[in-house]
Order: C-alpha cells, then sequence, then structure tokens
C-alpha cells in the first residue's frame, strides 16, 4: 500500500474539516483537487480531541469505499454519532482538532495466542480482536499515547470488544494487526 504525502495528508484533513463544517454549520466543501490515492479503498479513522481530550472516534478499519468516501463517512460519524459523546455544536469547531488515521489492510496474527505479544510492535501496529459475537479495536497511537506494552495493549482490546482481560490468549478469538498513517492538524 502507497503511503500519503504528507500534502495529501493535509487534503485528507481539509476533507475531514470541510466534512464536519458542512455537516454542523452547513458551510461549503472546498479543499484542494483529490489525488488518485483517494479513489483506492482504505481503512480510515477520524478522532476528534478537545482540548487533548477524545472527543470522539470513529472510522471504517477495512478498504470498503474510496478513502475520500471513507473520510467523509468517518468525520461525520465520529462529529455526530460516536456513543460516548454528544454530537459536536457549532460552538465546538474552532476548538476541536482532527487526526486522520489512514490504515493498512488489517492481517491475521499467525502465531499460538501465547506468542502474540512478542509480534505486537507498540508504535507500528493497531489491534483488532475477533470472538465470541464481539470485536474491539485501537489505533496504533492508543498504545504510545497511554504508554502501553504489548500485554496491556493486548488486555486494552479485549475491554474495547466487551471480552474480560487475558481472553487474548484463548484461541478462541482472532487478532489482526494493521498499520496506520497518522495526520494531525496543527491547531
Amino acid at each position: 500500500m502507497e503511503l500519503l504525502s504528507e500534502k495529501e495528508g493535509m487534503i485528507a484533513l481539509c476533507l475531514a474539516r470541510k466534512t464536519i463544517e458542512k455537516q454542523i454549520r452547513r458551510g461549503d466543501l472546498e479543499c484542494e483537487e483529490l489525488s488518485p490515492v483517494f479513489d483506492e479503498k482504505r481503512g480510515v479513522f477520524v478522532t476528534i480531541t478537545e482540548r487533548g481530550e477524545l472527543r470522539g472516534c470513529i472510522g471504517l478499519p477495512y478498504p470498503m469505499y474510496p478513502l475520500k468516501e471513507g473520510i467523509v463517512e468517518a468525520a461525520i460519524s465520529a462529529s455526530t454519532s460516536d456513543p460516548r459523546f454528544p454530537p459536536v455544536s457549532p460552538e465546538e469547531l474552532d476548538e476541536i482538532r482532527l487526526e486522520v488515521t489512514i490504515l493498512t489492510n488489517p492481517e491475521r496474527l499467525e502465531c499460538l495466542p501465547e506468542e502474540r505479544p512478542e509480534n505486537i510492535v507498540i508504535e507500528r501496529d493497531g489491534l483488532i480482536i475477533k470472538g465470541f459475537g464481539r470485536s474491539g479495536l485501537l489505533l496504533p497511537q492508543v498504545a504510545t499515547e497511554y504508554n502501553m506494552d504489548p500485554v496491556e495493549f493486548l488486555d486494552h482490546v479485549c475491554m474495547k470488544a466487551g471480552l474480560p482481560t487475558g481472553m487474548w490468549r484463548s484461541g478462541d478469538v482472532e487478532i489482526m494487526t494493521f498499520q496506520g498513517q497518522i495526520f494531525t492538524e496543527n491547531k
């Protein structure tokens, strides 16, 4: 998967910002012309923070839509539909900061369950856990931001899925890893 250039990353942030502003203020949607990478199917997450605190984070972990559509969908959902937070208000628009994470395709972690921690690279890998009718995802930057080691990261993705900590040790759950290219607004 080809990485986005810094300019393309800034355009991705612009697209996310303008989408949220259009959704909340009914503004216009004008960003620089999108390069061909925005037509490629990619997974993407949009994270919203306000004064350093999480304000919304929703995305599409699998490459189901062209990147431009994924960014629009994730931006709208993160700003209006994250069940942990009320919708972003017009008054908050100048205070929020956006982060767009472009994902690689998730790949199954092929090792014995007890070997999973040694096969996870903090600062590089994000995690998806699936099992017992549940799933959870943590972006790569979560482990770094909270100073987690691989075992803590695995335990937290279990909790995110509503599974008991340590459930990653079971052969009945699937662990997938992915990487993310992160672009953050400088506000």
